[in-house]
């Protein structure tokens, strides 16, 4: 199975991801965002685009990439991602569906305030980067049309990554013992 971790930058993803990574049994931490860097190596460049995920082959590889892991492994997949594109997300969905992958999709969530002051003091990104204050407002977007309506909502606003986690694991009940 999948545990998506969809949410903007800054709410925790990749931390509670490997957080999360370590309550499941059998799972393992598949950062879908090398998919995209490794379509962005190719050359001649791709057509020119502001986001990797535009390009049709990242969600198909995405998938299939998932897929074949899964097959080779077994176990569950934990995917830190931001999918804010609500056609993306349902691309990838049924993807994943067709050969038969449950996902559990979560989204973690925080305050604008917070989302920003996080943006700030970001050591790996470097402070107030504006490739990461730029999906605030699509992520806003998202929340209010879609997003929050197709996943399980965890408000990371005065949560730490390993509390966001733990949550995620007690959300997942039996599905987690049985992966």
């Amino acid at each position: 199975m999948i545990v998506w971790l969809n949410g903007t930058h800054g709410a925790g993803k990749t931390t509670t991801g490997a957080q999360l990574r370590q309550l499941l049994p059998d799972s393992r931490v598949f950062d879908a965002e090398k998919v995209g860097e490794t379509l962005m190596d190719i050359t001649p460049v791709l057509p020119a685009t502001d986001n990797f995920q535009h390009w049709p082959p990242w969600r198909q590889l995405v998938v299939e990439t998932a897929r074949r892991v899964l097959d080779y492994t077994g176990g569950t997949l934990v995917m830190p991602m931001t999918v804010l594109v609500e056609e993306y997300w349902r691309e990838i969905s049924a993807g994943l569906a067709h050969h038969a992958i449950p996902v559990r999709h979560f989204v973690l969530h925080a305050d604008q305030e917070t989302l920003r002051a996080r943006i700030a003091g970001d050591t790996v990104s470097g402070p107030d980067s504006p490739f990461r204050l730029r999906y605030l407002a699509p992520y806003a977007e998202a929340a209010r049309t879609w997003l929050h309506t197709a996943a399980e909502v965890v408000d990371t606003t005065h949560l730490t990554p390993a509390q966001a986690a733990r949550r995620i694991a007690a959300a997942m009940g039996s599905e987690a013992a049985g992966s």
